[in-house]
């Protein structure tokens, strides 16, 4: 039977989940939405991420792959990502389904991602679960300059969960900053790839920067240690988001709201 490949494009909040991965015995964002386009599509579907995300992370916009045994046009697509939001729970969102080249490959197409780590420096209950509270004053500007200092290296041993079986721990880091918007500070890092837990023990990491315990120098001196033992503990997960995925083709991104409600059938499936 011939296959076609779709992309779909999700954002979920993970307060709930295990992360994105199907595991035996943890609720995973996968295997809720393969479960959901296997009762649309009334065939089995088995989606591909574009990575995992650890336990409680969060995604603004999250790419998979999966292959149906139907070619669907826009408008059944459109209708689609309708059907499929009405099924999900509150906390997974779809906001497109794209038809791609049979090769295209949500995670090794992508050229690079970007995350964003938020702290709150005051109690706020509509962060709650949102954002790691920090209420000890932090020197922004020496995380800032720590930060700066990841551009500088591409070995990121010293931030790499512990017992990871990663062929490589090389990553290309494009942009790291931190930037304040009234109580909440927000560390964006874009690379090329990730290490398992990479982003969390980076932000542990700074924040022992801006609370005196390390000096900025002190951050090239971990990475250059290739040590998992020389960084700072891991920060929880909950502040993490998930919120650009790069690929070098261009796929045309389509709100929910703009694809629901089109009346349109998928030739008798839905």
């Amino acid at each position: 039977m011939t296959t076609c490949r779709y992309f779909i494009m999700l954002s979920f909040d993970g307060s709930h989940y295990s992360g994105w991965q199907v595991q035996r015995n943890a609720p995973g964002i996968q295997s809720v939405v393969d479960r959901a386009l296997s009762t649309l599509l009334r065939q089995e579907v088995l989606t591909t991420g574009a990575g995992r995300t650890d336990t409680g992370v969060h995604a603004r916009m999250f790419f998979a792959h999966f292959d149906c045994g139907h070619d669907l046009h826009q408008a059944e697509l459109s209708h689609l990502t309708y059907k499929l939001n009405r099924m999900l729970p509150h906390d997974i969102a779809a906001h497109g389904i794209y038809r791609m080249h049979d090769g295209a490959h949500a995670r090794f197409d992508a050229l690079s991602r970007t995350y964003q780590y938020w702290i709150c420096t005051k109690k706020d209950p509509f962060m709650h679960g949102r954002a790691w509270l920090m209420e000890r004053g932090l020197n922004v500007h020496a995380m800032q300059e720590a930060a700066g200092l990841l551009l500088l290296h591409d070995d990121f041993s010293s931030f790499s969960k512990s017992g990871s079986q990663t062929r490589t721990k090389l990553c290309r880091v494009m942009q790291a900053s931190w930037s304040v918007n009234d109580h909440l500070l927000v560390f964006e890092i874009k690379a090329d790839r990730f290490l398992r837990n990479m982003v969390r023990a980076i932000t542990g990491t700074l924040v022992d920067v801006g609370l005196g315990k390390l000096k900025p120098p002190d951050v090239e001196t971990i990475i250059m240690a290739r040590d998992r033992r020389k960084a700072g503990y891991s920060a929880p997960g909950h502040g993490l988001y998930l919120t650009a995925i790069e690929y070098p083709y261009a796929i045309e991104v389509i709100t929910a709201a703009e694809q629901g409600g089109t009346g349109q059938t998928m030739s008798g499936l839905l």
